[in-house]
């Protein structure tokens, strides 16, 4: 007999070796009371590192973040319904992103519950507006099982889902608690069943069929080759849809197309179509209604042909569609020649900006794409820059930027990051750079300042709207003051430097990478 049992575990304690059993190795934690038992527990089992977030909405962009690298799911840590709702919009990125993470909400205890405390609130109606699953423990026997089946429903197939488990304090604290395991998720199927139509179909129809890649079509090397050879072989047309989670680029790759974020852009890029090749994509949508413009961005009457949805394996259904036209990714065009090292000199412009991050950034980096306005022009310069991965902002609720590079990093470690972010898109989740700061995480913070919110000016024509005054002009103006990211990135505890010029940008962005930790540079456009 044991002379020294172990002592039975409380909720919270049953809930981390759960986590730690399934694989979860990190969690975004902005904690407070109704969590404390969870924060203690982390000294008593072994479990995930938390890494303190100070919002909520870095906690829960990190988390994505961090899946579109690791390709497995984080945790948060959140405080009652208001925290959840302090993370809601970088969690309708990651759901639009098909990232998958388990969000850990604190409640108040189920007896407490009943009464009108101050911080009574809807947390599960809140965590259902963003979650695929959403469960509440009722007692500590429950929370492993519980944290368990959060952690199976983090999957679908290819693509990641988001899971919240409401985590009553008593259910924390109860004594009782049992630790499980989630089990492992099962391959995704990969369907073959359109391959033999979407042949016949590209054959056909050649430059009038587009093959639009997705998540999974456009996240593998593997698939971009299949589908270019794919391309050369039919004549087909070959984009990406403009929003990816994921997607690689640089040379040694082939230089992908995305489908424009304009409306009359995208509609000239799919003009003469009959027909769209779905791989991993969906049919293309405005982001927006426009007066007098369409929604569905097709050409009217145009056929789409779902040849495999994002959930699926998208790299062997192009493999099968490859080997039924006989076309085969080494004959596949579009490798590109080493860029040459030129640097641009003269003012900072969105051009010379462009060209000036493809001649520096490093092999293997990580690109977090939120630079809004500013970094439209970056697609054609960074096809000749070196290999790299190019993360975008999905769903568009501004502030995935700052946070989403901490996950990145945290999920490709040794890896270098470069943060491309608007000005005025940086200070929704500023709080990021003092994670990066205690993180000691080798990113490149670039701080596209325009001073204005640029991409409303530009939006403010599409809808037909007209500024007649000062007030107006104001709400789109970021001067007076203006914001100091210097001033900013150092009290947050990074280094940081303010450039005007091309050569000094150049400079500053060398610099930056090779000191292998965080800082900050303003680039004044």
């Amino acid at each position: 007999m044991d002379k020294h049992p172990s002592p039975p575990l409380n909720g919270a304690e049953s809930l981390v070796a759960t986590l730690a059993a399934s694989g979860v190795e990190l969690c975004f934690a902005n904690p407070g009371t109704s969590e404390m038992h969870f924060v203690a527990a982390l000294d008593r089992r072994d479990g995930p590192r938390c890494v303190l977030a100070l919002f909520e909405g870095v906690a829960t962009a990190a988390a994505d973040g961090y899946w579109r690298m690791a390709g497995k799911p984080a945790a948060t840590l959140l405080h009652l319904g208001p925290g959840l709702g302090n993370g809601l919009a970088n969690l309708h990125n990651a759901r639009k992103a098909r990232s998958g993470l388990v969000n850990i909400v604190g409640d108040h205890a189920l007896d407490h519950a009943r009464l009108e405390s101050p911080l009574k609130g809807e947390a599960e109606a809140i965590a259902r507006t963003v979650s695929h699953w959403v469960r509440s423990s009722t007692s500590a026997a429950d929370v492993g099982a519980d944290g368990a089946a959060a952690l199976q429903a983090t999957r679908d197939g290819a693509v990641g889902r988001i899971a919240t488990l409401l985590l009553p304090a008593d259910t924390a604290w109860g004594v009782g608690g049992r630790a499980a395991v989630a089990p492992s998720p099962l391959p995704p199927q990969a369907p073959t069943g359109a391959v033999a139509e979407a042949a016949r179909l590209l054959t056909r129809l050649g430059p009038r069929a587009l093959l639009l890649l997705g998540a999974g079509g456009a996240a593998s090397v593997q698939a971009q080759h299949l589908a270019a050879a794919i391309a050369e072989r039919t004549g087909c047309r070959l984009m990406a849809e403009f929003y990816n989670a994921r997607m690689p680029g640089g040379r040694g790759r082939p230089r992908i197309e995305r489908l424009p974020y304009n409306v009359d852009a995208a509609q000239a890029r799919l003009a003469g179509l009959e027909a769209l090749v779905l791989a991993g994509s969906v049919e293309p949508i405005a982001f927006f209604a426009y007066p007098g413009k369409p929604s569905q961005l097709k050409p009217p009457g145009a056929a789409l042909l779902s040849l495999a949805e994002p959930r699926h394996d998208v790299t062997p259904v192009l493999q099968a569609l490859a080997h039924e036209l006989g076309a085969t990714a080494a004959a596949a065009p579009f490798v590109l020649a080493p860029p040459d090292a030129a640097i641009p000199i003269g003012p900072l412009t969105p051009d010379t900006l462009a060209a000036v991050v493809a001649a520096t950034l490093p092999a293997d980096a990580v690109v977090v794409d939120e630079s809004v306005s500013s970094g439209r022009g970056l697609g054609g310069p960074m096809a000749a820059a070196a290999p790299h991965d190019w993360l975008a902002v999905m769903g568009g609720a501004i502030g995935f930027g700052l946070p989403g590079a901490v996950g990145a990093s945290l999920g490709a470690p040794g890896r270098p990051v470069l943060v491309l972010e608007g000005d005025g898109s940086a200070m929704y989740t500023v709080q990021a750079l003092w994670t990066m700061a205690r993180e000691s995480l080798p990113i490149v913070v670039l701080i596209l300042a325009n001073r204005a919110y640029r991409i409303l000016q530009a939006e403010l024509q599409g809808v037909g709207a007209r500024l007649s005054g000062d007030k107006a002009a104001a709400m789109l103006s970021l001067d007076g003051p203006a914001l100091d990211w210097v001033a900013l990135a150092r009290g947050h505890g990074l280094p940081a430097t303010r450039v005007d010029s091309a050569e000094g940008l150049a400079r500053a962005l060398r610099e930056g990478f090779a000191s292998n930790g965080p800082c900050l540079i303003e680039a004044l456009l």
